[in-house]
């Protein structure tokens, strides 16, 4: 085991010197900047995504009477304008006169976007400031219907910091953030892994290290040196990201808080990459242990790519389900198994089940690597059951 992981080591070294210090990286680190609008059309399309599925909930504290006036009138208008054009009314009961009682509901209760207490004359809503600006005129809009009076009702407004309403929806736009990056950069990464192990088959390399390193050793080193080039990568554009954000003056106030917190939510980013990236190359040198020819790889690759895309889709769609059956497959199967956890880790604040996360992929990682050893070996190097029938053959026939 320890000179598997030293041979591991030496051909990572020269892997990754070789590649490093070669003129078509610098090219590489461009690649980013066309993708960088399809991010961008991503980011948009989640919000969008995210806007069509928001229920908004306003909870309710006045007096039965004009609770109950204000209820029959929100049925009333919904008839007219749509039931999405006003936001849904939940009753609460207790709170009437207790301000502070209003501001712990709405932290803790992360169904309601805002709360409406008063009176129907002399309305208070709170809430966040996004909250309360958008639901400002349609609650002007009940209150006055419900008074039938032609006098305008002047709605007072307290602002609070965070609901957990605005809190969750934050949280849901970060693990948004995170998936969509995390496949972007593997879906740009790995495929790196076929090329070099497909042109060190071309030009009869491979072999030749298989004869001194075992191939579990080769294998192991390749992948580790693809994985710390497209770490080197990263660095540099988040370096330029970094820089960008700085000269042009983001609000970094206005960035979601992940559950987990920012540093640990960063770390888990770079794990949780590192593991899609062995789990996807592992699996692409599966491929080039199979392919030939470049019109080989090429059609075997296809249907991983594809594939990939559909455990993202997989992963995506569990965002908004943590708990249910569906999201906890996407938790398990090891490919769609980074994507889900880094959405986990902006929604949930445990941090042990990442552990059992990481070990699990590092697990079905190595488990794809020795199948794909299995399959160079018979593919290349001609060793197996296969070939030993073929060496019989030819004995007996003298072919």
């Amino acid at each position: 085991m320890i000179e598997t992981i030293r041979a591991a080591f030496v051909i990572a070294r020269r892997d990754f010197t070789a590649i490093i210090f070669s003129k078509s990286f610098f090219f590489f680190l461009l690649g980013p900047l066309f993708p960088l609008g399809i991010g961008i059309a991503a980011s948009n399309l989640g919000s969008q995504v995210n806007r069509d599925i928001e229920t908004p909930t306003i909870g309710v504290v006045l007096s039965a009477e004009e609770t109950e006036n204000l209820l029959a009138t929100r049925t009333r208008l919904s008839r007219n304008l749509g039931s999405k054009f006003l936001p849904e009314l939940m009753v609460l009961n207790g709170l009437q006169g207790d301000e502070a009682g209003i501001i712990a509901k709405l932290d803790s209760d992360k169904s309601i976007n805002a709360i409406l207490s008063g009176t129907l004359e002399k309305p208070v809503l709170t809430g966040s400031e996004r909250d309360v600006s958008q639901w400002r005129g349609k609650i002007t809009l009940l209150a006055e219907t419900a008074l039938s009076q032609p006098a305008a009702v002047e709605v007072e407004t307290r602002l609070v910091g965070q609901t957990g309403s605005s809190s969750e929806r934050g949280q849901l736009l970060t693990a948004q953030g995170g998936q969509a990056l995390l496949i972007l950069l593997t879906m740009i990464l790995a495929g790196m892994v076929l090329s070099n192990l497909v042109e060190e088959k071309t030009n009869k390399i491979i072999e030749i290290l298989a004869a001194a390193i075992p191939m579990d050793a080769i294998f192991l080193g390749k992948l580790f040196a693809m994985l710390g080039m497209a770490l080197v990568g990263i660095a540099v554009w988040s370096t330029m990201g970094l820089v960008g954000a700085l000269v042009f003056g983001a609000n970094w106030n206005a960035l979601p808080v992940p559950a987990v917190g920012w540093p640990i939510f960063g770390l888990l980013m770079v794990l949780y990459f590192s593991m899609a990236y062995l789990l996807l190359g592992s699996l692409f040198l599966g491929i080039g242990a199979m392919a030939t020819t470049v019109r080989e790889v090429q059609t075997l690759s296809m249907p991983v790519t594809m594939g990939q895309l559909l455990v993202f889709f997989l992963a995506y769609s569990a965002i908004t389900k943590l708990g249910h059956p569906v999201e906890w497959f996407a938790v398990l199967f090891p490919f769609s198994s980074p994507f889900a956890m880094i959405a986990r880790a902006a929604q949930m604040e445990n941090l042990w089940q990442h552990g059992l996360a990481l070990i699990w992929q590092a697990i079905f990682t190595m488990i794809i690597i020795r199948f794909s050893v299995m399959l160079f070996r018979r593919n290349v190097m001609k060793s197996g059951q296969a070939a030993r029938k073929k060496s019989l053959f030819a004995r007996v026939t003298g072919k």
